[in-house]
């Protein structure tokens, strides 16, 4: 069994919670399990997609159970307190993509190609274009650190990092590139300083970057979905990114387009690029883009949704807020068939109603919890973590406040590699912020759930990056200590086969149930769970 990334110690059983929470642990059963799922993962719910009817019957369900459980709605404004709304747009192409540089024009798959919503409204358009070397910011090396403001604008950046004849890099620990190479990790630093788009120039002739494009040309051709309100993001970036980031529009071109975008030579851009790697730092660069147009024709269409909240407020800690998270939208209807989405993520759903009944439930008996819980139930997740970012952007309750994310996701059912074992549940993220919350999580679970415990995905070198795609991940952003929560990748994932008869309700309720438990233990401790004095 894999260990952390930063392995550690398996921590010794913790001294006994307070003796109330055994029993309420035990009305998290299979059959309240069972009778929610079967609701949310019906026909009737058409699949759940975001800003679509079944997507909006889904939110009333979920809205009204919170309500008879006795919680509070907290968001004000709005037609529901239980339901926080909010806009997104899907765009379509509907023609062949172009840049226009100068008289030059290059077209989609063979010049270029374009991932991530299309963030230019009109076309075509003008683009504002701005060379940011590298787009790398770091302790000790920034492309941003005395730039210009990009605001708005259309960064330009060399794919990579600076590298020696050899290709080894000095920004990283491994022996070639490192993280800063991902050309999404250097759109999502584009995104939070501000652009609009970003464009990567690679060293590839049009044959290898339709190569590198092929396995992804079908997703080029479906819509993309981004948010309509701008939101606030974090000053700094934690990620490496291996998906395109969303509210950025991101191009990777070929070493032509390069060479046309900065109006310069080839041999003039790789001697630019062995300055950066000789001066270990930014060089000078008096490259001058001239004037570019965008042609992204494309069909637009503004959509709204909502993420589902309920509060129960705590006692003497009641300021402090542990949010219990679950995304409950799936992927609709495609091609007349309805994707149900039971275990994605239907069994996570299932399972914060299901908590939230347990500590309703403990709260009536006078054993509430001592800091107050926000059950959140996001929309959008499947559009790129939507919901969850509008959330972490426009907090009910702040941030600061906010102690951890216990995020729930496909929890219901047994992958290939634990087959006819014991009851197991993979654990992400509980140490990357806050070994505290890792040797806590470690210490309830050795008490009471004695579930074996995988961190397989929890690996930064893992190839699913699986930290990087459910919505804990917004809280993550934002230094809040998570965990995720989830039983793992099968045959039926966004498939019309992730149905109701495949989940296994008792193993979804025993690791429904160590979630209550370490809910239990972070609402009730004398203190918040502290963040690692490095970054991750």
């Amino acid at each position: 069994m894999a260990g952390p990334a930063a392995a550690q110690p398996s921590a010794p059983a913790a001294k006994s919670a307070p003796s109330p929470a055994l029993p309420y642990s035990a009305l998290i059963t299979p059959a309240l399990l069972r009778q929610h799922l079967t609701e949310l993962a019906s026909d009737a719910y058409e699949g759940r997609e975001t800003g679509r009817p079944g997507q909006a019957k889904a939110a009333q369900y979920l809205a009204r159970q919170f309500e008879q459980l006795g919680l509070r709605g907290p968001v004000s404004g709005g037609v529901s307190a239980f339901q926080q709304p909010f806009g997104l747009v899907s765009t379509t192409p509907t023609a062949q993509e172009k840049i226009r540089v100068g008289a030059t024009q290059f077209v989609h798959l063979r010049d270029f190609v374009r991932f991530g919503p299309s963030m230019f409204v009109q076309s075509p358009a003008p683009a504002d274009p701005v060379f940011m070397g590298y787009g790398i910011e770091t302790d000790t090396y920034s492309d941003y650190a005395s730039g210009p403001d990009v605001r708005g604008r259309d960064v330009i950046v060399l794919d990579g990092e600076p590298t020696d004849a050899f290709g080894s890099s000095f920004l990283s620990t491994t022996p070639l590139t490192g993280e800063w190479a991902s050309p999404f990790r250097k759109a999502a630093l584009a995104r939070d300083k501000g652009a609009r788009s970003i464009l990567v120039v690679t060293g590839a002739k049009p044959t290898e970057l339709y190569a590198y494009a092929q396995p992804l040309a079908a997703a080029l051709a479906e819509p993309t979905y981004s948010l309509t309100a701008p939101v606030p993001q974090p000053a700094e970036l934690q990620q490496l990114m291996e998906e395109p980031p969303a509210g950025i529009s991101c191009f990777i071109t070929t070493a032509q387009v390069g060479v046309a975008l900065l109006h310069t030579t080839p041999a003039l851009l790789r001697r630019y690029r062995q300055d950066c790697y000789r001066l270990r730092k930014p060089a000078p660069a008096s490259f001058q883009p001239p004037a570019v147009t965008v042609e992204l024709p494309q069909k637009r269409e503004e959509l709204t949704s909502t993420n589902v909240l309920g509060f129960l407020e705590g006692t003497d800690k009641k300021d402090e807020i542990l949010v219990v998270s679950a995304h409950y939208d799936h992927v609709g209807v495609q091609h007349d068939t309805i994707y149900n989405g039971a275990d994605d993520d239907g069994s996570g759903t299932s399972a914060v109603l299901a908590l939230a009944r347990a500590f309703t439930q403990a709260t009536a008996d006078g054993h509430g919890p001592r800091r107050s819980i926000l059950f959140l139930l996001n929309s959008g997740e499947e559009k790129g973590l939507l919901g969850s970012e509008y959330y972490a952007g426009h907090p009910v309750f702040p941030l600061s406040q906010t102690i951890a994310d216990l995020n729930i996701d496909m929890v219901g059912r047994t992958d290939k590699v634990h087959q006819g074992k014991p009851d197991y549940l993979y654990l992400i993220g509980s140490n990357r912020l806050s070994t505290e919350l890792h040797t806590l999580s470690e210490a309830t679970n050795a008490q009471y759930s004695h579930l074996g415990l995988d961190y397989t995905y929890n690996d930064p070198n893992d190839p699913e990056q699986l930290y990087y795609r459910s919505d804990h991940y917004n809280f993550a952003r934002h230094r809040i200590p998570i965990i995720f929560y989830t039983s793992g990748l099968h045959a039926d994932y966004h498939k019309a086969t992730d149905d109701v008869d495949k989940i296994e309700f008792d193993r979804l309720a025993e690791r429904t149930q160590l979630v209550f438990f370490t809910a239990w233990e972070l609402a009730n401790r004398e203190k918040r769970p502290s963040l690692n004095a490095t970054r991750p």
